[in-house]
Parts: structure tokens; sequence; C-alpha cells
């Protein structure tokens, strides 16, 4: 009897660990991508050491690396956000360059304190965030099409307020939030880090959070509940447009001296770095967590090549095909489910 109990007791444990059809379940969850994910951060680390001949793991390229995923991971959240519900921010990039020209511009050009210049930067990352979730919710025009136009619209006016670079770098203060590093960690990166997990909180923990993700499952659905569908797609474009401002302020103080031209690309990488986690860009799927390893396992992979010295051409190929590998997993993967 003793033993029937003693197998009792264990069998819901032994069950909780299964291969499905091809999947791997832990309690009834499939985790074969978060494995797959793990497996390849990884193997990016095990292999990035010898490659660049015991350069990776020094601290100064550990300090550049947080440095540079930075930015791309204040965006790739902001993306987070919008994609869960549906939609698409084409801007971020434009956006980055916007905030960190304004920034710039207010301390150098006005005489502002640093603060208020950054203050404004991140402000203005709003604005653009609620016009285009204004118009995407409110006008139900496509995502695609409202950040395309808001895309070129703000990159047009970054180059009206200032066709050439504005060097902050000598203002007393300006690139301390960009340079300073406590306890091995820069602290952009802790503002980063930090974001992430207020982001995590909100999607998992609040009303708006839980709602933003039921609008790209079903926003009928949502509506019916007596949920603002509205209200929730305005605020995934102004938490987008918030992290875009906190990126581009960031940037500019890291670098100094602010180009018009920054940001290029960016939103490929933000929407890469989505994919690769897990976001569904139907919309209704995504987590903070999965974010966040595609963040790392795209810095880890620029990080690594460049050290390599490998043709910036070469590397946007490699990314395309990470990217388009990840996908089609994640295509198999629902299908047999």
């Amino acid at each position: 009897m003793s033993n029937l109990n003693s197998v009792e007791k264990t069998s819901p444990s032994t069950r909780s660990i299964a291969i499905r059809r091809g999947r791997l379940e832990v309690a009834g969850k499939d985790i074969t991508m978060h494995l797959f994910l793990f497996v390849v951060v990884v193997g990016l680390i095990a292999i990035a050491n010898p490659l660049t001949d015991g350069v990776f793991f020094t601290s100064n390229n550990f300090t550049n690396l947080m440095r540079q995923m930075t930015t791309t991971g204040l965006l790739s959240l902001g993306m987070l956000f919008v994609v869960l519900t549906g939609g698409i921010d084409l801007s971020v990039g434009s956006v980055v360059a916007f905030s960190a020209i304004v920034a710039a511009g207010a301390t150098v050009n006005y005489g502002l304190p640093v603060w208020m210049g950054f203050l404004l930067g991140i402000i203005t990352g709003a604005f653009w965030g609620l016009v285009n979730g204004f118009l995407v919710a409110k006008f139900k025009l496509a995502p695609f099409v409202v950040t395309l136009a808001s895309m070129t619209l703000i990159r047009g006016l970054t180059y009206v307020y200032s066709e050439i670079a504005i060097n902050a770098g000598s203002v007393p203060g300006f690139t301390t939030l960009g340079s300073v590093v406590a306890f091995g960690i820069p602290i952009s990166s802790m503002i980063m880090i930090a974001f992430f997990i207020l982001g995590a909180v909100f999607l998992n923990r609040t009303p708006l959070g839980r709602s933003t993700i039921a609008i790209g499952g079903n926003s009928e659905t949502v509506r019916l509940a007596g949920i603002s569908v509205v209200k929730g797609i305005i605020s995934a474009y102004v938490i987008s447009g918030i992290c875009s401002g906190i990126g581009g302020v960031l940037l500019a103080s890291r670098l100094g001296n602010v180009q018009p031209s920054l940001g290029g690309s960016f939103e490929l990488d933000a929407i890469a770095a989505c994919v690769i986690g897990g976001a569904n860009l139907a919309g209704g799927k995504g987590t903070v967590q999965g974010t966040a390893v595609g963040v790392l396992i795209l810095a880890v992979l620029n990080n690594l090549l460049s050290l390599r010295n490998v043709d910036s051409f070469w590397q946007l190929v490699l990314k395309g095909i990470i990217i388009i590998a990840v996908v089609l997993l994640h295509s198999r993967s629902q299908k047999r489910k």
C-alpha cells in the first residue's frame, strides 16, 4: 500500500514533463521555443570567446555590449506592446532621431538644463506615439500605412530642425547618463532593465496590460466585454513612443555628437527581436521575457560579428536568415498544436 501511495504521489511530477508531437511540454506548457532560444544564446556565447581571441569576455566589451543593446532593447519593448495589439510601428527609428536631436538642441541651442532637454526628448517621443495611436485607433487606418507615413514625416522634420550634427558632448552633464557605469553595468542599461521589469508587470498584472494582449487576439470580444479597444491601442503606441524617446535620449547622451540620421533601420532590429522572442505579428501573442532574449541574441550576434570585422552587409544577411529560421520554427510549432 505504501508503495502504491508513493507511486501516486510521484506520478503527477513524472507527467509534468513530456514530449508530444515533437514539442517539449512542462506542466502542460510548450517550452520548445524557449529551449531553442536558450540553446542559441548559450551557443553564441560558447563560440564567441574563441572566435574573438578572448576579447568577448573582457569587461570593456561587456560594457560596450550592454550600452549597444540599450536603445534596441527599449525600442523592442515598445514594439512588443504595439505588436500585441496586432499593429506595427515603423516610426521608432525616426522617433529616436527626433527625440535625440530635440534633447541636444534644447540643451545646446536654447541653453536649457540637461534634464529639461532630456524630458523634452521623451515628451516628443510620447507625442508621436499618441499621434500614431490616435490615427490607427480612431480612424481605423492600417498601422503599417500610418507608421510608414509618420516615419517619413518625422525623419523629414528631424532634418528641418537641424541638417547638421549637434555637438552636445561639451555641455556639462549631457553625456553622464549614457557613459556612467555602476557595479560594472552602465546606468543606461539599468534603465532599460527597469523598463523591461515594469513592462512585464504592466502586461501581466494590470487590466490595461491584459487587455492589450486580448485586443490582438480578438478585438471584437474585448469590445463586447466593455473594454475600450481605442484606449488599449492608443496606450500601446504611446508606450512605444515613450520607449523610443527614452532610447533616443540615452543614445544622444552616449554619443554626445547627435546626428539627424540616427536610428536608421532601428525599427527592423526592434521587430526582429520581438519575432525572435516569440511574438506573433498578427497580434495576441508575445512576452517581455521572450523579447528580452531576442534583444540579447541580436546584441551578442552583432557584437560577435563586429569583433570579427565581418562586413555590415553580411551581418544583415545573417540576421535575415536567423529571423526566417525562427519564424519557420514558430510556424511549425503552431501547426503541431
